[in-house]
């Protein structure tokens, strides 16, 4: 009888160290997402709006309604170059970001033809604060977002432009100011899920509806702020010129995100990302598997 209780409690105890183990390699697996957005404000969120100020939501263009952002021009009558973005307050360097996207009604009188069911998500981008009063677009890293036009006439999304930037494909430094990927065209007004993988400067993973369509690397800023040719600092309203010039070639490895608004009206939801820098020593508590990129600052015992 002696032996058999013996066994049992041993039994007991091992099964007990198997399910501390297992509930211990799930804690570890599992993915600590941040909601970015919470449905209810912008609290969150810096406003930039050319020629106003950070906060300053001109014309009420971004709006919270249904858990969703939306982008706004019901009392505009008129564009007039009024380029917003929208900013999450903090910064981050290696990352997936993911969300939910449509376009929606028609593109308000005096935005550009190329601005027609066009909006995006700026990676790696310089702060609201930092920009110029009037400037269009941030020294960023674009992840394009397109709709359809015309049945028929493919217009994919998931591109890459790059705003003060460089980005190297297949080894080879993309000249253009916006290259295309390989996705679908998306027409009406469908929802579309999109990710972003970003290694710091390292390598940038852009996902449509769960497919890679664009893989890039060696972000930097340099190349002039559309073209290289002409820079095109001070049109696109760019006050601090010569200081983006001194940084020409300098790696991009972190920034802002930022939500656009060029003159089409479009839809946000499910704004959520996991951060993929942290605690990297197995023996800390918040140790997680996924980290790809070491903060031993965060660790915690």
């Amino acid at each position: 009888m002696k032996k058999l209780i013996v066994s049992a409690v041993i039994i007991t105890l091992f099964l007990g160290c198997k399910t501390s183990e297992k509930e211990t390699k799930e804690n570890v697996d599992s993915e600590e997402w941040i909601a970015l957005f919470n449905g209810k404000d912008l609290n969150d969120w810096d406003i930039k709006i050319a020629g106003h100020e950070v906060g300053d939501n001109y014309k009420k263009t971004f709006q919270v309604q249904d858990s969703m952002i939306r982008v706004n021009y019901d009392a505009y009558e008129t564009f007039d170059n009024a380029f917003g973005h929208l900013y999450y307050k903090n910064p981050f360097s290696y990352y997936k970001v993911r969300f939910d996207y449509r376009f929606t009604g028609r593109q308000v009188e005096g935005g550009a033809n190329w601005a027609n069911k066009n909006s995006g998500i700026m990676l790696h981008s310089q702060s609201a604060q930092s920009n110029s009063l009037g400037q269009f677009f941030p020294v960023s890293i674009e992840f394009q977002l397109l709709g359809g036009l015309e049945e028929g006439v493919e217009r994919p999304t998931g591109n890459l432009c790059t705003p003060g930037t460089t980005a190297e494909m297949n080894g080879e430094i993309l000249t253009d100011h916006c290259t295309n990927s390989n996705s679908k065209t998306f027409y009406d007004e469908q929802w579309i899920h999109v990710e972003a993988v970003v290694l710091g400067n390292e390598s940038i993973f852009q996902i449509v509806n769960m497919d890679t369509v664009m893989v890039y690397q060696n972000t930097k800023i340099g190349g002039g702020l559309i073209s290289g040719v002409e820079g095109e600092w001070e049109s696109n309203g760019i006050a601090n010129k010569e200081f983006w010039l001194t940084k020409d070639g300098e790696p991009l490895t972190q920034g802002y995100l930022a939500l656009q608004a060029e003159s089409h009206p479009i839809d946000f939801k499910n704004i959520e990302l996991l951060d993929l820098c942290g605690c990297m020593d197995k023996t800390a508590k918040n140790y997680k598997s996924y980290y790809v990129k070491a903060d031993n600052s965060a660790c915690i015992y």
